[in-house]
């Protein structure tokens, strides 16, 4: 059978770059690569209806690929030329990423094991309002169960109507305390679950019709632990275990190692981890803890969490555990590595910085004949070219200066964007992530896109 033949459109100054990915591209994956150079400079300011005008292709053709910066509706395209027409990534060299996703059914991340119990934290001192919103964001962040977290010597005496309120907005309801005045309040409000019972408290929690989260009294004697639950089975009450997670330098691994004993002790009963004692009391950010986590719930087939965000590297647990229970899943069920799962909890770095090098940016920096900047960011340096020259340095303010000498004065637009630009790179550089001109750097889920400068110039927008 003849290969097949893609065809791959691109403006002129990106023609040599887009040869050299596209045709080891074509060996690896058995199709012949035609690169069509459109009369254009840059292939971000093309649009589809220019493109109709400008666009020849030949009969053998069977896909076209064009430049992701491509604006317009390509549903025309594809009913003039009668082939599929897509538009690739917005930077050339994740052309392999791109192709190497092609023809893979996507996965599912829909699923998920673990139920999130997300704490307000000193949910009295809170007003209605506040208390609404709060849960509302956590809901949307992915929590299943509201938990309002009371406080230790006070009671408080408006719960009820807490609960009543955050029932008729849909929410799900625990509450966290030893008071038994708010726990009864709170279940007859309707909370359905209650953390936690133990000795001290497991007489009148048994009267109580609510499920209970049943901890030790001492982590460390597991007999105390089992007394409650006798108590609890008795009464035929549902509880859920929870051996207590120590902080670190404070008995976290022997804390790891009792939730596998408990599994193993008792291999049906629903368990629930507090997750707080080692992501809210850590220097470090919460995703990748929330993650491991996370793999240890599934693994151990502990059901439920309970998380809070009060510290500021905290401040987004929510989503993340919630990601994180999607993708652990989808591992231990299909028995493959987390890897090139999703990459929405890869904050602070990106998992490639595709390396265009120094040769390829010298050979583009001869063929520019226009004033716009280029921008790259490689090998710790800063890469500015026009058609005035170029300049490179690990040093922005530098880079700047030496571009601004050549150039001479920038309008204030021209400057800002050059500036912002610049900041962008230099960030990039120093966290190992992918810098693509115009485009928002990649923070997984906490991404924020941004117009870029080519979108606001065809809106009208000012570039300040």
């Amino acid at each position: 059978m003849p290969r097949e033949s893609i065809l791959f459109v691109t403006g002129r100054l990106a023609e040599t770059s887009l040869r050299a990915v596209v045709e080891p591209l074509g060996i690896q994956h058995d199709f012949e690569p035609r690169i069509c150079v459109l009369g254009i400079s840059v292939a971000a300011l093309m649009h589809a209806e220019w493109v109709t005008r400008k666009l020849t292709i030949p009969e053998d053709i069977s896909r076209v690929i064009l430049p992701g910066w491509c604006q317009g509706d390509l549903d025309s395209l594809r009913q003039i030329y009668q082939i599929p027409v897509e538009l690739g990534p917005k930077d050339l060299f994740d052309l392999p990423a791109y192709f190497g996703a092609a023809g893979k059914p996507p996965i599912d991340l829909s699923r998920y094991d673990i139920e999130i119990l997300a704490e307000i934290n000193h949910a009295p001192r809170l007003s209605l309002d506040a208390l609404l919103r709060q849960a509302a964001a956590y809901r949307a962040d992915g929590a299943d169960v509201i938990d309002l977290g009371c406080i230790p010597g006070e009671s408080w005496l408006d719960i009820a109507t807490a609960v009543t309120q955050l029932r008729a907005e849909g929410h799900r309801i625990s509450v966290d305390s030893f008071d038994r005045q708010e726990v009864e309040a709170a279940v007859s409000a309707g909370a359905e679950l209650v953390l936690s019972a133990n000795g001290t408290n497991a007489d009148w929690a048994a009267h109580i019709p609510a499920e209970w989260v049943v901890l030790p009294d001492d982590p460390h004697d597991p007999a105390t632990l089992e007394a409650t639950v006798v108590r609890m089975r008795a009464s035929g009450r549902q509880f859920r275990l929870d051996p207590i997670l120590e902080p670190i330098g404070f008995g976290f691994a022997a804390s790891l190692q009792r939730y596998y004993t408990i599994r193993n002790r008792y291999p049906d009963q629903a368990m629930l981890m507090g997750i707080g004692n080692v992501t809210e009391l850590s220097d470090v950010d919460s995703a990748g803890v929330n993650f491991v986590l996370a793999a240890l719930c599934q693994e151990l087939n502990i059901g439920s969490v309970l998380t809070t965000q009060v510290i500021n590297w905290c401040r987004t647990s929510v989503k993340e555990f919630d990601i994180a229970r999607r993708v652990v899943r989808h591992s231990v069920i299909n028995r493959v590595l987390p890897k090139h799962v999703s990459p929405d909890l890869v904050l602070l770095r990106d998992a490639k910085s595709p390396v265009r090098g120094v040769a390829a940016i010298q050979e583009l920096a001869g063929r520019v004949t226009d004033p716009n900047f280029r921008i790259f960011a490689e090998r710790g340096e800063i890469h500015v070219l026009n058609r005035e020259g170029y300049w490179h340095g690990d040093d922005p303010y530098e880079v700047f200066d030496r571009a601004l000498a050549a150039v001479g004065p920038l309008e204030a637009a021209h400057a800002f964007y050059l500036g912002y630009e610049l900041c962008k790179a230099r960030t990039a550089l120093t966290l190992g992530k992918h810098y693509i001109q115009d485009e928002a750097l990649r923070w997984g889920f906490l991404t924020a896109g941004e117009t870029s400068a080519v979108a606001r110039r065809k809106h009208g927008e000012r570039m300040g």
